[in-house]
């Protein structure tokens, strides 16, 4: 006599397994998403951060003239100026980089009053020329000796704000020192139930 064992699962054993597996999935992605949240926050100060410095150092060591202009929602251009005064012929653009799309450059409300550096007021996103009377502008010019200067000629210091809408705590800011083209990093941390910017 031959055995007429079943072999195998039977379909409602697979549609159990492949629910589990499913329902597994679904959890793992909403433990994730805060994590890939805070990546791309990271992915934008780290960029910011490294353009400007970057770009800083190369007008240093080849005595050129570099020109970063921030753009929202997220785009840095990077134009060089080969001639010693800005003047025609026009900069030529050299390289553009952009944040992740669910970030931009963008302040929201309860940003602290008080700025990075105390540059301006925390109430716009792209805020560099502070203290000169011309209000904010929306680029740094690196000249050769490393600081940063506006068009024409004053020291710009000032501040940038990355966030993403509806997520104030994990907001990053860069500034920067015209004088010195020093560049800092900072975070939005919540201490005793006030926002404050702490240097990273």
């Amino acid at each position: 006599m031959t055995s007429t064992k079943n072999r195998g699962f039977s379909l409602l054993e697979m549609l159990v397994v492949i629910g589990i597996g499913l329902i597994m999935a679904a959890v793992s992605f909403v433990a994730l998403m805060p994590v890939l949240e805070l990546n791309h926050v990271n992915s934008a100060y780290d960029t910011t951060l490294s353009v400007i410095r970057n770009y800083r150092n190369l007008s240093i060591t080849q005595s050129k003239r570099y020109i970063l202009t921030f753009t929202t929602p997220g785009t840095i251009t990077v134009q060089r100026w080969d001639f010693a005064t800005p003047v025609s012929p026009a900069p030529i653009t050299v390289a553009t980089f952009t944040l992740p799309t669910d970030i931009q450059y963008a302040v929201q409300t309860g940003f602290p009053a008080t700025a990075p550096d105390n540059f301006g007021t925390g109430i716009v996103n792209i805020d560099f020329d502070q203290g000169m009377g011309l209000g904010s502008q929306n680029y740094i010019m690196f000249m050769p000796d490393g600081s940063s200067q506006d068009t024409l000629g004053n020291f710009n210091s000032g501040v940038i704000y990355m966030s993403r809408t509806g997520d104030i705590y994990n907001s990053r800011a860069v500034s920067l020192f015209g004088t010195t083209g020093r560049v800092r990093g900072w975070r939005l941390n919540k201490q005793s139930g006030v926002y404050t910017w702490v240097q990273q």
